[in-house]
């Protein structure tokens, strides 16, 4: 049996190399960066639900890259969290590379989709910084604050957990996107109605979603045989271990 270390107060080891990781780690990671890239691709609709209207990402797939993030956090800590986050960031700017770099290329004589093209799959700078800023403000955030809040509740209380750090992560997200995004281009009331309309929706997502959650924690907590506590991990975006 491993020793525990300042940095894992419990930790069952499982039979991997050095820089190996198990196909549930891979799986977790795969679902984060394809909910991460589908937002983006949907967010170009806008849908009104009961009178509010918010991106469709906001509604449909974006709200599970944070349960994604948490259940990262959660099961194999936060360094491991860290490298999805920005894992997730990279192959996000490959695909706007990708289509922005589509959309400048010549089109064949009898294609007449140029303009859907430009209109579905097109960024503009303003809005691609407001995006990516808003991605890794609120990533990092959810999962530092869901990091230290297990080890304040020793383990316990997992809906706290989830809840309170979507909360901040959501709020900070929201908040950047939004202003970033939009300041100058819309009434101070209404940029603050959009902030809080996509907050809310976003957390009440997670709050409904806390269920299943559970189920995938409790799961992969099981199978991997770890529940990494972090100890004395720093919460440095910028520090890759």
């Amino acid at each position: 049996m491993e020793r525990k270390t300042k940095h894992q107060a419990r930790h069952i080891p499982v039979e991997l190399g050095p820089g190996q990781y198990s196909r549930w780690f891979v799986a977790i990671t795969a679902l984060f960066v394809t909910t991460l890239i589908t937002s983006n691709i949907v967010a170009v609709k806008i849908v009104d639900v009961w009178g509010l209207y918010v991106p469709a990402g906001t509604v449909t797939v974006f709200p599970l890259a944070y349960i994604f993030g948490d259940v990262l956090t959660e099961v194999y800590g936060y360094r491991r969290a860290r490298l999805v986050i920005w894992l997730g960031f990279a192959c996000n700017l490959l695909a706007v590379a990708a289509f922005t770099a589509t959309q400048y290329l010549p089109a064949a004589p009898f294609w007449d989709g140029q303009a859907a093209y430009e209109r579905i799959l097109g960024y503009t700078p303003r809005l691609l910084a407001a995006s990516f800023l808003a991605y890794l403000i609120g990533e990092f955030a959810n999962a530092a604050v869901l990091s230290r809040l297990k080890l304040v509740t020793r383990g316990r209380f997992l809906w706290i957990r989830t809840i309170g750090s979507t909360l901040v992560g959501q709020g900070l997200d929201s908040l950047v996107f939004v202003t970033v995004a939009f300041l100058g281009t819309m009434a101070g009331q209404d940029l603050v109605r959009t902030i809080v309309t996509a907050w809310l929706v976003k957390s009440a997502y997670e709050a409904v979603a806390t269920p299943l959650t559970y189920v995938i924690v409790n799961a992969l907590k099981r199978v991997e045989g770890i529940d990494t506590f972090d100890y004395g991990v720093s919460l440095s975006p910028f520090q890759l271990d």
